[in-house]
């Protein structure tokens, strides 16, 4: 499918799904597809990204992904509160880029429009760019500083992975690219070779504690995941805010997706999602069917064992690691914002 035919369903969605909504203030697109022109190809691994701005005070459960038009969409709800500062919005690395270009499907207030015009020249300026590293330095910090080793240990495993793997937006950032959540790694070793700063790499994938696994061990806790996936996907009935990435519609993101970075040789890479995963399934099943996530609870532990984590000490003792790296980060961040031509002052 190309990228203007998914876009073209979601326009679509918004305007019929949407915008009834008595708090709809808006929708844009968000995400990989940013910046994609409408005639690339849109791969299977790959969603549309909508947010939708909302002006309730809870905003309503995310609907996550599902298929539309034989599109995969995956829709979340944006709180007004978020987007009503521009200054804001441009010091956030999560949010900035969808306003660097015009993502905009529709805006009834005016407002979406007017932090684009106020985003995107400022964009690409240093003092911006800083700030946008620094928060997202900031939530590293702050969440690896918050592992509650009292939770059982599948949250503990998801509290460390995914502020350990902010490390890379902290590049990308510094580098203006898109902070990708799934290919993250790939996405900053590319930004790193660029930049002459390719030996550290490897550093970011010992924290992760990939550096030394195999393509067939990853392929093998690929394949164990996909049962604990599949299975987790017929018995889950509570909602979480990360659901709909355990669904049907969302295996050919979770589970092709992590394949097909096998087979192109990013194997290390893939253990992140693979992990990141196991870890929903699990939350989810120690919910809705406690028997099940004991019964498959092995396979996850095996999978975190070669991380080298088998307890909460560990996750502690890898969280500090990655805390002690932050400032050699920060000088390869200061590196690339000084190397980087797109950078205005």
């Amino acid at each position: 499918m190309k990228v203007g035919t998914a876009r073209s369903a979601a326009v679509q969605w918004v305007a019929r799904h949407a915008k009834s909504d008595a708090d709809y203030r808006g929708a844009y697109f968000s995400g990989s597809t940013v910046g994609l022109p409408d005639d690339a190809e849109l791969p299977p691994s790959s969603d549309v990204d909508i947010l939708v701005v909302t002006a309730a005070d809870s905003p309503p459960a995310k609907l996550g992904k599902f298929r539309y038009r034989g599109t995969l969409l995956e829709v979340s709800h944006l709180p007004w509160a978020e987007i009503a500062s521009a200054p804001k919005v441009l010091a956030s690395y999560h949010l900035a880029g969808g306003f660097r270009t015009d993502t905009i499907i529709d805006d009834p207030t005016g407002h979406l429009h007017r932090l684009h015009a106020y985003v995107s020249p400022r964009f690409a300026a240093r003092p911006w760019v800083r700030r946008r590293c620094q928060d997202a330095r900031r939530r590293i910090e702050t969440r690896l500083a918050a592992i509650d080793t009292a939770a059982p240990f599948h949250e503990q495993v998801a509290a460390w992975l995914f502020p350990t793997g902010v490390t890379c937006h902290v590049l990308l950032a510094a580098a203006l690219r898109n902070p990708t959540v799934r290919l993250r790694y790939p996405a900053a070793r590319k930004v790193l070779t660029e930049y002459g700063h390719l030996g550290v790499y490897p550093e970011l994938l010992g924290l992760l504690g990939v550096s030394h696994l195999s393509a067939q061990r990853v392929q093998h806790h690929l394949r164990e995941l996909a049962a604990t996936f599949d299975a987790t996907v017929r018995v889950a009935r509570t909602p979480f805010l990360f659901s709909s990435d355990i669904t049907p519609a969302a295996r050919p993101i979770a589970i092709d997706g992590s394949q097909a970075l096998i087979d192109s040789g990013d194997h290390r890479e893939a253990a992140f999602w693979i992990i990141a995963t196991f870890a929903r399934c699990h939350t989810i099943l120690a919910t809705d069917a406690p028997r099940l996530h004991e019964a498959l609870a092995p396979a996850f532990h095996a999978a975190v064992a070669d991380l080298g984590i088998g307890s909460s000490r560990d996750l502690v003792q890898r969280a500090a690691e990655v805390t002690r790296f932050l400032p050699r980060l920060w000088q390869i961040g200061e590196d690339i914002l000084a190397g980087n031509p797109d950078i205005t002052e």
